[in-house]
């Protein structure tokens, strides 16, 4: 039996299974979303249909679909899906099985452009929501009248347009945007593209005035890790525990959070907000940006290398070694939280650290420390490199687990081979791809360089880092030193020795 409303009401009810009513899944759409991805179906369509479920927003979304990707299944579905979340909450186990009734249908810009055009006269419309990667918010010389145009930004700004059209520039017909792509900013990234593009396709005054007047764009940050559809295995079993198939089952961790900066008006339009405490409007989302780059991601890229070269392949594999367990704790606990460079009130640095550190054992989500390597040197530019900085701010030695940590990066990035732009190294003989724009760099330089000399290349580099790393005292005998002592005895032995050369830190 597929999951669909008319078979809603056939699915049994049981333990841990959240099944909508018939009336949930007739809501009004409110929402207009750019983009079909899990991370969206994951987290704020999580949070709409957690607060149908208690009658607080009551509306639904309307999908964009941008991609070529085949969107039959929620036709078939009727925007139906679940949600199976999955993980460990405060040393608990958490399994709950979530139908998600927020989608009411999915539009393609390639063949349907008019239709969501029309949307734009719905005066129940007054949300949008986006996340269509990093590289969707960019500008480009886009037609707006083009049908559909090309960019995300193009097609955002022709919808306005429409909507500016439809109810002749009143204040009241304005939307809240909320874009969700992982950049600093997101929000006022948007409209500087979407103001610079109306003025290129020669917008009439009034709209721009009104686009900047009555609408607004909010800076948002989401993290929850979403990996969406499981294995074929695990899928069966879940189907068969549920009692039918869904092609758009989706796994979750438990973790989530949704910061988004707005005013009390935001407050208002995004009432879906008081279903749960995991999604905060506030003025300003700094402190939820720096705990999650820092402590989440910055403990992610200080990591990454050290345990993939360690032998580690999942990040649960890791943090369930009694020793490498030590060493994430020490890096969270007493380097990164203290060097985050924005006043954090300790306790809540702490107990946003046992979350991630909870959430990194995650016995239900596959969590690749490979992937996590993805644009290494970026991901150590934007996330480490100011706890470094700021780690010399208030000391004089250098800290033994970053430097532990940008030593493994380097090794990570000794590239071997050269496969047609593709760059490969060897983890005990065995290659593995590295992904990462600046691999090249480093497999010219490595050729060139002794260990040593490489650690010195790596940290002068201020094409990388916008400042010279070798300037910290201390810094790069410290990862030199690290280096030679990895390949002399390993990194498993290097990690054991410099957890017993620190200070314990509390159990995380």
């Amino acid at each position: 039996m597929e999951i669909n409303k008319k078979n809603l009401q056939e699915i049994s009810p049981a333990p841990g299974l959240d099944i909508p009513s018939l009336e949930i899944c007739n809501l009004p759409e409110k929402v207009l979303q750019f983009g079909t991805g899990v991370l969206l179906r994951g987290l704020p369509d999580y949070f709409i249909d957690k607060a149908n479920k208690q009658g607080i927003f009551n509306g639904r979304v309307v999908v964009v679909k941008s991609t070529e990707s085949d969107s039959s299944a929620f036709d078939r579905q009727d925007g139906l899906y679940t949600v199976c979340v999955r993980g460990i909450e405060n040393g608990k186990t958490v399994q709950e099985n979530i139908i998600n009734a927020s989608i009411s249908r999915v539009l393609s810009a390639k063949t349907e452009w008019q239709k969501i055009l029309d949307l734009a006269k719905n005066p129940e419309l007054q949300i949008i929501l986006s996340n269509t990667t990093e590289v969707g918010i960019r500008l480009t010389d886009d037609n707006i009248h083009a049908q559909p145009p090309s960019s995300f930004p193009g097609k955002l700004l022709a919808f306005l347009h429409a909507r500016y059209v439809a109810f002749g520039g009143t204040p009241a017909s304005g939307m809240v945007i909320v874009p969700t792509e992982l950049i600093t900013d997101n929000g006022d990234q948007l409209l500087g593209i979407i103001m610079e593009l109306a003025h290129r396709n020669h917008l009439e005054f009034a709209f721009i005035e009104w686009l900047e007047n009555h609408n607004i764009f909010c800076n948002s940050l989401v993290d929850r890790i979403v990996p969406g559809k499981p294995n074929a295995t695990v899928l069966a079993q879940l189907q068969q525990e549920l009692g039918y198939t869904d092609d758009l089952l989706t796994m979750s961790e438990v973790f989530r959070l949704w910061a988004i900066q707005g005013n009390d008006k935001v407050k208002t339009v995004l009432s879906f907000a008081q279903a749960d405490s995991s999604l905060v409007i506030t003025d300003d989302i700094t402190l939820f940006k720096e705990l999650k780059l820092r402590i989440l991601n910055g403990t992610h890229t200080f990591n990454c290398g050290t345990a993939f070269l360690a032998g580690f392949n999942l990040t649960r594999e890791a943090v369930g070694d009694k020793v490498y367990s030590r060493f994430t704790t020490n890096l969270m606990q007493n380097e990164i939280a203290p060097s985050i460079p924005f006043a954090i009130d300790p306790a809540v640095k702490k107990d946003f650290a046992n979350k991630v550190f909870e959430r990194f054992g995650n016995p239900f989500i596959d969590h690749q420390w490979q992937s996590i390597t993805t644009q290494y040197t970026s991901k150590m530019k934007m996330r480490n490199v100011p706890l470094l900085q700021r780690w010399y701010e208030l000391n004089t030695t250098p800290p033994p687990h970053m430097c532990l940590g940008f030593a493994a990066y380097i090794l990570y990035m000794h590239s071997v081979e050269n496969d047609n732009g593709k760059y490969y190294a060897l983890r005990n003989g065995e290659k593995y791809l590295i992904t990462d724009d600046q691999a090249a760099w480093f497999y010219e330089t490595w050729k060139q360089h002794t260990p040593e000399s490489m650690v010195e290349a790596v940290c002068k580099n201020e094409a990388f880092w916008e400042t010279d790393l070798s300037m910290l005292p201390g810094f790069v005998a410290a990862v030199q030193h690290n280096i030679t002592r990895i390949l002399k005895e390993g990194i498993n032995a290097v990690i054991k020795d410099c957890i017993q050369q620190t200070q314990p830190a509390h159990e995380a």
